[in-house]
C-alpha cells in the first residue's frame, strides 16, 4: 500500500512538471491554423502523427488529406486516429485514398456507436506533431466549419504551436494512444534523429483528461487556475456546465475578489446544451461573475488566461462531458509575455464582438416558463450524459 502511494506520488510530481525549452505562439483558428498544418506536413522529414475528433471530407479536410498524403509519399510516416463517432461519415473510398498512399488510418470506436448517439469515450483531442519537434494542440477540427472558406469566416478558436520538448512529449503520447489497441499494428516511438532544442525557454506541460484510465490533469488545472489567481481570470468555453467542485472553486475566488470573466457564444451549434448553460446564469450573477456571449459568429475556443501569467488551451471544455467522458489534451503555458497577449486579444474580443449580460436584462428577457425550461435542459443532459456514457465505473479521482 506505501509502496503504491509513492508510485503514484511520484506520477503526480511528473505530471506537475513543466519543460522548459520551447518556443511557443497562439495560433486563432481559420485560414492561419490551416496553414500552420500544411506548414508542418509540408516540412516532416520521419513522422506524423494527427488525432482529431471531427475530419469532414470537404473542402478543408481533402486540404489537410492532400498535404498528409503528399508527405507519405516522401516516406513519411503518418498516423491519422480519428474519433468514430464524430467522422463517421467519411466515405470509403476517401479512407482508401489515404491508405493507398500509405497513410495508416484508424478509427478510436466507443463500446456502441449509432448516428444518434455513442456509448463509452471520444477521441476529443485535436493535436497535430511531426518529427518530435513540433506540435499543434488545439480545439479546432477538421472541417469547413474551422477554416476561412470563401465568404464564410471560421468559429472562433484556438491553437497553441510549440517547438520543442514539449512536442517530443507529444509524440509519446500519440504512440501510446494509437498501440493502446489491440486491433491496430504497433509503432515504434523511436525516431531516427532528434532535433535540437531552440534555445527560447517558455514554460509548458501537457495536460490530460481520461478519466476511464485516471488522468484528470486538466480539471486540476481549472483548480489551480481559481485557487491560485490574485487578480483576474479570463474563460473562454464554448459549452458551459462544469463539475460541482470546480463551480466551488470559482465561488471561492469570486469571494476572494478575483474579477472573473467568462465568454460564452450567443450563437449555439448545439441550441439544448445551450439553454442548460444559461440555467447557471443566475449563479454566476449571484457570484459577481461577468458574463459575455460572443455575437460575432459560433464560438468553439476552450482557452483560460490567469493574471498575465499563465494560460492553459486544447480540446477541454468547461463541463463535465470533459472532465469525465472524453480524451482530452491542453497544453497549461506559463509565460508572462504570451499570457499577456492572449489576455488583450481576449479583451479585445469582449470590447468588440461580445455583450455583457447582466442580470437585469437577462431577467427581463426570460420569463419564468423560460427559466424553467433551462432548468429542465440543465437537468436533461445531466441524465442523458450518465445514461450514454460510461461503460464501466471505477471510483473517482479526489485530487
Amino acid at each position: 500500500m506505501a509502496e503504491r502511494l509513492k508510485r503514484k506520488a511520484r506520477q503526480q510530481q511528473k505530471t506537475n512538471e513543466y519543460t522548459i525549452h520551447n518556443k511557443v505562439k497562439i495560433v486563432r483558428g481559420g485560414a492561419d491554423y490551416f496553414r500552420c498544418i500544411e506548414e508542418i506536413a509540408n516540412n516532416a522529414k520521419y513522422t506524423i502523427h494527427l488525432q482529431t475528433y471531427i475530419f469532414d471530407e470537404d473542402e478543408t479536410g481533402n486540404m489537410v488529406a492532400a498535404a498528409l498524403i503528399k508527405a507519405a509519399k516522401r516516406n513519411v510516416a503518418v498516423y491519422m486516429l480519428i474519433d468514430a463517432y464524430a467522422s463517421q461519415k467519411l466515405s470509403a473510398p476517401f479512407i482508401l485514398r489515404l491508405k493507398e498512399a500509405g497513410i495508416h488510418f484508424a478509427y478510436f470506436r466507443p463500446l456502441i456507436i449509432s448516428n444518434f448517439f455513442y456509448l463509452g469515450r471520444r477521441l476529443h483531442h485535436k493535436v497535430v506533431v511531426a518529427d518530435s519537434a513540433v506540435c499543434m494542440v488545439a480545439g479546432i477540427n477538421i472541417s469547413n466549419r474551422y477554416n476561412d472558406v470563401g465568404d464564410s469566416k471560421a468559429w472562433l478558436d484556438w491553437a497553441v504551436y510549440v517547438e520543442g520538448e514539449v512536442a517530443r512529449q507529444l509524440n509519446n503520447i500519440c504512440v501510446h494512444t494509437w498501440n493502446r489497441s489491440p486491433i491496430r499494428k504497433k509503432y515504434d516511438a523511436v525516431v531516427p534523429i532528434l532535433p535540437v532544442l531552440p534555445a527560447e525557454e517558455c514554460l509548458v506541460r501537457i495536460r490530460r483528461n481520461d478519466w476511464v484510465y485516471r488522468h484528470t490533469q486538466i480539471t486540476r488545472s481549472y483548480r489551480e487556475l481559481f485557487n491560485s489567481a490574485h487578480a483576474h481570470v479570463t474563460i473562454m468555453t464554448s459549452y458551459f456546465w462544469p463539475p460541482q467542485k470546480l463551480l466551488k472553486c470559482m465561488a471561492a475566488a469570486a469571494s476572494r475578489g478575483i474579477k472573473i470573466q467568462l465568454i460564452l457564444t450567443a450563437k449555439a451549434d448545439v441550441p439544448f446544451a445551450k439553454y442548460a448553460e444559461r440555467y447557471l446564469y443566475n449563479w454566476l450573477f449571484r457570484h459577481n461573475i461577468e458574463v459575455y456571449e460572443y455575437e460575432k459568429n459560433i464560438l468553439h475556443g476552450k482557452l483560460a488566461e490567469r493574471d498575465n501569467e499563465w494560460i492553459t488551451a486544447g480540446s477541454y471544455n468547461v463541463n463535465n462531458i470533459s472532465a469525465f467522458a472524453s480524451v482530452e489534451l491542453n497544453l497549461d503555458v506559463k509565460n508572462a509575455t504570451i499570457a499577456t497577449e492572449m489576455n488583450d486579444k481576449l479583451q479585445a474580443i469582449i470590447n468588440n464582438d461580445c455583450k455583457q449580460i447582466t442580470e437585469t436584462e437577462f431577467t427581463a428577457a426570460n420569463n419564468l416558463l423560460k427559466r424553467f425550461y433551462y432548468y429542465l435542459s440543465y437537468r436533461l443532459i445531466h441524465v442523458v450524459f450518465y445514461l450514454f456514457t460510461f461503460y464501466f465505473t471505477q471510483k473517482r479521482d479526489k485530487s
